[in-house]
């Protein structure tokens, strides 16, 4: 009888709906890293990719959504963004950064209404970023600007009668850009150097929609979900992973740092406490990942060996979280916790090692029930891993090199709960 009130009580509270037609604003702040592919029409089959950087943005959006039926919608938006993600280089007191500083994006998204107040959906469009290169040589420097397309995916859900709160990943790709170093002024041809970039953020953003308690929405019944149990997931993912590298006897080198990227899944077990508004719990699971860095050779070495790579392999976390909810069926959370992760550098030998490495993950994300025993999710985490010194590999000396390694990763996943 408690749980079949409970479910009326939802269906009652659903019956005016939420009008997700109309205009919004929005504001949000994220996090991410980009990925720098450097190649040369003159030395075919060479590349790197990548050198990576990261940083934080913050971004105002402003757009337009329309119900084309009880449950899909069809929306444009335009939006703007600066931010701090950057390559850094510090050595024998010369510094240089590669920063991202402003840009914008114009997109379009589709997107399914997994509950009355909780949207589902993907996104994508054109790119716009502007790039600037700062160091401390006599005022050198220079800016460029590189267009491009994104796609993403996110969700969505009302918190009040006119705001919603969101959770967006983005993957964006640059065009390539064979003119940097003449646009630089140097007197060398186009193509002498060509510049891929390639870049995955995570934004948390709030938006006002003006008539969102106008009436008119759509409404059917909203899942009843009780947190607390045991459950099993499972997630599909992408992101970056940036190496800083440090060379303290090459005059004090810093290198923030060696990018790589890629995909990943991940599966989970974990425990929910369901405490009226807030939910509390715990979780560990285990990942394959295809993050890496590599480096194309084009044959130049010789014998068979065509790429050197370091790549990030697999892991597992044990994470605690508390989340808040924000609506019948959804819940804001925050995490953290432990993470290990191994990693393996595909060389020639004697550099073909690997090692282990522990760490800390935070991150955030939404989850929405589908029904009384489903959820699905999405989900940022920031991982950073301890310094590995290699001279714990090679036979060099204690702190000749080290890499200190951090990730920004995205998942879409699924939950079944037992109970």
């Amino acid at each position: 009888m408690s749980a079949a009130h409970a479910a009326d009580v939802v269906q009652e509270q659903a019956a005016p709906g939420f009008n997700w037609s109309g205009i919004y604003v929005g504001f949000g702040v994220g996090a991410g890293a980009n990925v720098h592919k450097l190649s040369s029409d003159f030395l075919p089959g060479l590349s790197l990719n990548g050198i990576g950087g990261e940083g934080v943005f913050g971004q105002a959006t402003v757009g337009y959504d329309y119900m084309v039926s009880q449950r899909f919608l069809l929306g444009g938006l335009i939006d703007a963004h600066v931010g701090t993600i950057k390559t850094s280089l510090d050595a024998a007191g010369f510094n240089a950064d590669i920063k991202e500083t402003y840009g914008f994006d114009v997109g379009v998204r589709a997107g399914y209404l997994l509950t009355p107040t909780t949207l589902g959906y993907v996104l994508g469009g054109y790119a716009w970023q502007k790039y600037k290169l700062d160091t401390n040589i006599g005022g050198f420097g220079f800016d460029w600007d590189q267009g491009g397309y994104f796609v993403g995916a996110g969700v969505e859900t009302a918190i009040s009668s006119n705001w919603t709160l969101k959770g967006e990943y983005r993957y964006t790709r640059f065009s390539t850009n064979d003119s940097l170093l003449s646009d630089a002024g140097l007197p060398v041809p186009d193509g002498a150097l060509n510049l891929d970039t390639s870049r995955h953020t995570f934004e948390v953003a709030a938006s006002y929609r003006f008539n969102a308690a106008d009436g008119g929405a759509a409404s059917f019944e909203t899942p009843s979900y009780n947190w607390t149990g045991f459950y099993v997931g499972g997630g599909l993912g992408a992101g970056a992973v940036v190496h800083q590298i440090e060379i303290p006897p090459l005059a004090g080198a810093k290198f923030n740092g060696l990018g790589g990227e890629g995909v990943f899944g991940e599966a989970s077990i974990g425990y929910d406490q369901d405490m009226g508004s807030w939910v509390v719990g715990g979780l560990v699971d285990a990942r394959l990942s295809g993050i890496k860095s590599k480096l194309d050779l084009g044959g130049l070495l010789g014998g068979g060996v065509d790429s050197i790579s370091l790549n990030t392999d697999y892991g597992f976390d044990v994470l605690g979280r508390v989340g808040m909810k924000v609506n019948e069926a959804t819940l804001a959370y925050a995490l953290a916790g432990y993470s290990w992760q191994h990693f393996k550098l595909d060389a020639p030998a004697p550099l073909d090692v690997d090692w282990g490495s522990s760490g800390f993950s935070v991150g955030a994300g939404l989850e929405t029930a589908l029904s009384d025993k489903m959820t699905v999710g999405i989900e940022y985490r920031y991982s950073q891993f301890a310094k590995e010194d290699f001279s714990d590999e090679f036979p060099i000396p204690s702190g000749l090199a080290t890499t200190t390694p951090s990730f920004h990763t995205v998942q879409i996943g699924a939950k079944y709960k037992f109970n």
